[in-house]
């Protein structure tokens, strides 16, 4: 059993604040404002109160429930965010549409904390609009006592009892393509159709569609299986103290992601969102993120110094084995897939769930 989160907070104090003494702010920003936009519960408990005291700032921190719902605001303009956090899959259209800055990497001596395996991917070449911030899997979490043991997809389809999908429409239904042996990004409208055929004559068991809250239903009793994001059920396994939840990375495969930082179009304080990144590009600060979220570091630095809490870095639901890495598939994006993808989820959601 990993250490209780409240265990981990305590680390994230000390080593925190160790970051703050250690990451030097840029002079200039006394004053100034930076606004970022995130999911929820995707920072340690003071990521942001001690870049706040490094550079003398305020910082304003709104969150999102889906990595869909952040694109459409920025779609109807930025409202005044200097930092988003988009999942790789969605990058690609961010930059196509202008709705991304470019990142002066000057500005970002730490850069070379990351690990070469998650820079200059497809979605970004040459990293030019985004920078790695954590990475991990879509997956199942599920009630031990319950369900038993689940190894697949196909366990979560068959199981007679509630269940909760994920409002995620690429992974989804990247799931759906792979159970109808398809390739998970197929650009293909009847390939697509098919898997979102799928899901609904599969869906019978599902009471919700989660907005990225599944580990809360979980938690709470409403559903016995839940598709999320794996630190969210770690933080749920981590909180309870007990064995009463596990997380497996299917056997048919899943969906692989990387979450970057980002700096939206029209950005107010460019210049302090690059501070910003830097800071989080520390490897202490990247450690603590990562050892409180329980998502895999992209901070190579942070891995090699020990800084990753032994029980998560040995974790093979975190960071898999080279075996279950090849049952991985990185979710794609592009301008002709996306409205299948939007279409196709959107008939899924009328028959399925609530």
């Amino acid at each position: 059993m990993r250490r209780t989160i409240a265990a981990c907070l305590v680390a994230v104090v000390v080593s925190a604040a160790a970051a703050q003494t250690d990451w030097t702010c840029p002079e200039g920003f006394a004053g100034q404002t930076l606004s970022v936009y995130n999911w929820a519960t995707y920072v340690a408990d003071d990521t942001i109160s001690n870049f706040e005291a490094a550079c003398g700032v305020r910082v304003i921190y709104d969150t999102y429930g889906s990595d869909e719902d952040m694109v459409v605001r920025l779609r109807q303009g930025n409202p005044g965010y200097d930092i988003v956090v988009p999942t790789n899959a969605n990058v690609p259209t961010m930059i196509r549409e202008g709705l991304l800055e470019e990142i002066d990497h000057s500005k970002l001596t730490n850069l070379g904390n990351l690990d070469a395996t998650f820079m200059n991917l497809p979605f970004d070449p040459g990293n030019e609009y985004t920078v790695p911030y954590q990475w991990g899997t879509v997956g199942i979490g599920y009630n031990v006592d319950k369900v038993g043991e689940i190894t697949s997809w196909a366990d979560m389809f068959a199981y007679d009892g509630p269940v909760a999908w994920l409002q995620d429409t690429t992974a989804m239904l990247g799931m759906g393509l792979l159970m109808v042996g398809k390739d998970p990004n197929s650009e293909s409208a009847a390939d697509i159709d098919e898997a979102a055929q799928f899901l609904i004559d599969n869906g019978r068991n599902v009471i919700y569609i989660a907005q990225d809250d599944g580990q809360e239903i979980l938690a709470r009793g409403e559903a016995d299986i839940v598709v999320e994001y794996s630190g969210d059920i770690f933080q749920v396994m981590d909180e309870c103290e007990c064995d009463t939840y596990a997380y497996v990375i299917p056997e048919e495969g899943t969906n692989f992601w990387v979450d970057s930082l980002a700096i939206p179009k029209g950005a107010p304080n460019k210049a302090l969102a690059e501070a910003f990144i830097d800071y989080i590009l520390w490897p202490q600060v990247g450690a603590d993120i990562s050892n409180y979220t329980a998502f895999g570091t992209p901070n190579l630095a942070a891995l090699d110094d020990g800084l990753i809490d032994e029980e998560l870095a040995e974790d093979p639901a975190i960071y898999p084995s080279d075996e279950t890495k090849a049952r991985l598939f990185f979710a794609e994006q592009s301008e002709a897939r996306e409205p299948l993808l939007n279409d196709a989820w959107d008939m899924v959601k009328i028959f399925v769930g609530r």
